[in-house]
């Protein structure tokens, strides 16, 4: 009987390279904010990744094209009393991307095909009606202009995300347009 002494995978002789330091995004200053998020959704055009902002959240959006160093000065989305705890951008529109945050609301923002040049602080929708933090976010994946915003209480962020993709096929159109659907440990909010 052999024994085989290392583990057979194809992936074994695989080696991954770093990328240029010009193809990265250097110098920003990623939110400390200690909550589940990726801090960050990306979409064909645009990066967008939350950061640290003084008086209320913020978050950057980049163009694919521009890497490098980022200079601090650069505009932001600054629209937020409190901090941003979730960013998405839309499937259906890639200059359209909703915020959730701290503050109880969820902001729309619309994203010029050029990209920022001066701080966005005007929201095309402002939603509001949520009684605690909006913790995660997430668009309908085939309806256009549905967007789902989780209220967090008790419930992790992990189980309640799960929980929430499922209410997707069982939430009724009509509920949609009436906003709220209870579900156990957090409230679900669909605005159409």
């Amino acid at each position: 009987m052999s024994r085989r002494v290392v583990r057979t995978s194809k992936f074994r002789h695989v080696f991954g390279q770093a990328v240029k330091a010009d193809q990265c995004y250097d110098d920003i200053r990623i939110s400390q904010m200690t909550w589940d998020s990726n801090f960050c959704s990306v979409n064909p055009k645009f990066v967008a990744m939350i950061v640290d902002a003084s008086g209320g959240g913020a978050f950057m959006v980049l163009p694919l094209s521009k890497t490098g160093r980022i200079d601090m000065s650069y505009p932001t989305v600054c629209g937020h009393t409190g901090p941003v705890l979730d960013i998405e951008f839309c499937p259906h529109n890639d200059n359209i991307i909703a915020s959730g945050s701290e503050d109880c609301s969820v902001m729309i923002w619309e994203i010029p095909d050029s990209g920022l040049t001066s701080p966005l602080t005007d929201p095309v929708v402002k939603l509001e009606g949520h009684s605690k933090r909006v913790g995660i976010l997430s668009w309908h994946p085939t309806a256009h202009n549905v967007l789902m915003s989780l209220l967090m209480s008790t419930t992790s962020p992990c189980t309640a995300a799960r929980r929430a993709r499922r209410e997707w096929g069982t939430c009724p159109r009509e509920a949609w347009k009436s906003t709220n659907v209870k579900s156990r440990g957090t409230d679900t909010f669909f605005f159409l």
